[in-house]
């Protein structure tokens, strides 16, 4: 039988990653529609779509943040375990547990970096050239995002040590 606890924090996850999920998908169809837009205006009709270099740079970047907490939450960061795939038992634990809390810590420094940018920018006023989007705001929110990940992978370094190598969150 699944405790409260971990049963809430299994079903947070799941939430989490649907709503990322589903969020990214809607990104990703925007980012088409302009790509599509911007190509048949351009190529058909003699007339780009205003902004659409702008509009891409803001959806990718939408999209990678806002798909970051869906990696966290999976564990689905890029690593190369030439060596590590040859640990067992505590080892194998230890190894999981640096990696996470080296995330964890990576995440925070960049969260840390985005916020002192979109502070800089916010107070020169930066705006997008076309659009005139201000750009210190979507740092912001990019820094948010990353340190809320930080948390999240520092969160499930400590549950997986606690629970040991059977219960793998």
């Amino acid at each position: 039988m699944t405790p409260a606890p971990e049963a809430f924090f299994t079903r947070a996850r799941r939430g989490l990653r649907m709503i990322t999920a589903v969020l990214c998908g809607a990104l990703l169809v925007a980012l088409t529609c302009v790509t599509v837009i911007d190509v048949v205006g351009r190529y058909f009709l003699s007339s780009p779509l205003p902004g659409a270099s702008e509009y891409t740079e803001l959806l990718l970047m939408a999209i990678i943040f806002c798909g970051l907490p869906a990696v966290c939450l999976d564990d689905g960061h890029i690593s190369v375990d030439l060596i590590t795939s040859r640990l067992k038992g505590w080892a194998e634990i230890a190894q999981l547990l640096i990696a996470r809390l080296f995330v964890s810590v990576v995440l925070a420094i960049i969260a840390w970096q985005l916020w002192k940018h979109g502070s800089q920018l916010a107070s020169y006023n930066e705006v997008t050239v076309y659009l005139r989007a201000p750009i210190g705001p979507f740092s912001k929110a990019a820094a948010i995002i990353a340190g809320a990940c930080s948390v999240v992978t520092f969160v499930m370094a400590v549950m997986r040590l606690s629970k040991g190598r059977e219960g793998a969150v």
